[in-house]
């Protein structure tokens, strides 16, 4: 006989092998006496693997994750989940209500966890998220986008260090990893500690959807459910990117106040001094050139032309030898993202497999 699954026990709701549910989970209500619910949607596979969570917005304004998850729930081979798929698409729900990256309290989320449940408002919804969804987890994927104004390449940020989680960054398959290591408050750094592979994706911008970023992030977590054996592997060979791992990253500054004009795009490949912008007085009159100080990639960049003397505007990540490979993969993912004709995942219907 095959063996079972287990029956999960979520938000004080039993979900036996087999079933699909959503489960509201209570937190603090408004001020207004508005009641807040955390909304899971748990799929239980009939037969026993991972459990895997997916969640978006823990900052309340990133919004590309709510779509990833969408897609990711209509996908049609999810029917044939070995293990569990817990899924929030907002998990920040004061903050998205608000549109505003912070909890009412002004405290960031990502830097509050495992929390308490006698904490700040921050500290008992972090508390709430670990008791609740990472401990009846053995992996875990984080959605996020850049800040307001801030756009970011698609790319993978993981603890390289731990071979599972290094596995799991490359299976991703997008072409930029980023060796971060865990910072402290943070979900990832939460799930380390219950030694649970934890991988975030960055992509695009804050209060934005971006439909490249939307398919790079769908695609990507069915090739880790792939790789975990939760889905049937494909029947074609899958073409795959290569993942370069960033030596590392560092962001270039505005050399002083004024309107910035940019002359880059992200994913371009930068030289060693190559101008990427100018930063000029309102009058035009002046202008000061930005720079790059080393061959790299954009990986992100302030989409706002206003700047003062020292605030980040690009983000530029080293790959030593590997520069040109990782332009070249970029624009392939661009190509291949793109021409999908309709786009995959927009309804119940869409599958991932007109990809092959």
């Amino acid at each position: 006989m095959r063996p079972k699954n287990k029956t999960l026990h979520i938000g004080g709701i039993d979900i036996a092998p087999g079933e699909r549910t959503s489960v509201d989970i209570p937190l603090a209500a408004m001020y207004t006496h508005t009641d807040v619910e955390l909304t899971v949607h748990v799929i239980n596979g009939k037969r026993p693997g991972p459990h895997l969570f997916v969640c978006a917005a823990v900052h309340g304004d990133e919004l590309n994750g709510i779509d990833i998850i969408r897609r990711l729930l209509n996908y049609k081979q999810i029917n044939q989940l070995r293990g569990a798929l817990i899924a929030i698409p907002v998990v920040n729900v004061h903050g998205f209500l608000n549109q505003s990256r912070y909890l009412p309290d002004g405290r960031d989320l990502n830097r509050s966890f495992p929390g308490s449940d006698r904490g700040s408002l921050a500290g008992r919804v972090a508390h709430r998220f670990v008791e609740e969804i990472l401990r009846q987890c053995t992996h875990g994927i984080d959605l996020h986008t850049g800040a307001r104004h801030r756009s970011n390449l698609p790319q993978i940020r993981a603890d390289l260090s731990d071979p599972i989680t290094h596995d799991l960054a490359m299976a991703f398959d997008v072409p930029v990893v980023l060796d971060a290591k865990l910072r402290d408050g943070s979900l990832r750094a939460a799930a380390g500690e219950l030694g649970i592979p934890l991988l975030l994706y960055e992509a695009g911008e804050a209060l934005r959807f971006d439909e490249l970023c939307i398919r790079a992030g769908t695609r990507g977590i069915v090739n880790v459910m792939r790789e975990l054996g939760m889905l049937p592997s494909r029947k074609k060979a899958q073409k795959v990117h290569n993942p370069v791992v960033a030596d590392d990253s560092r962001w270039v500054r505005a050399p002083a106040s004024g309107v910035m004009r940019t002359r880059i795009a992200l994913g371009d490949r930068v030289k060693r001094g190559e101008v990427l912008g100018y930063i000029a007085d309102p009058t035009g009159l002046n202008e000061t050139p930005i720079t790059a100080p080393d061959e790299a990639i954009v990986i992100g960049a302030n989409n706002l032309p206003l700047a003062h003397e020292g605030e980040a505007l690009f983000h530029l990540a080293r790959f030593k030898r590997q520069t040109r490979q990782v332009a070249s993969q970029l624009a392939d993912l661009q190509d291949t993202l793109t021409s999908d004709d309709p786009p995959f995942f927009i309804g119940q219907d869409d599958s991932l497999e007109n990809e092959e």
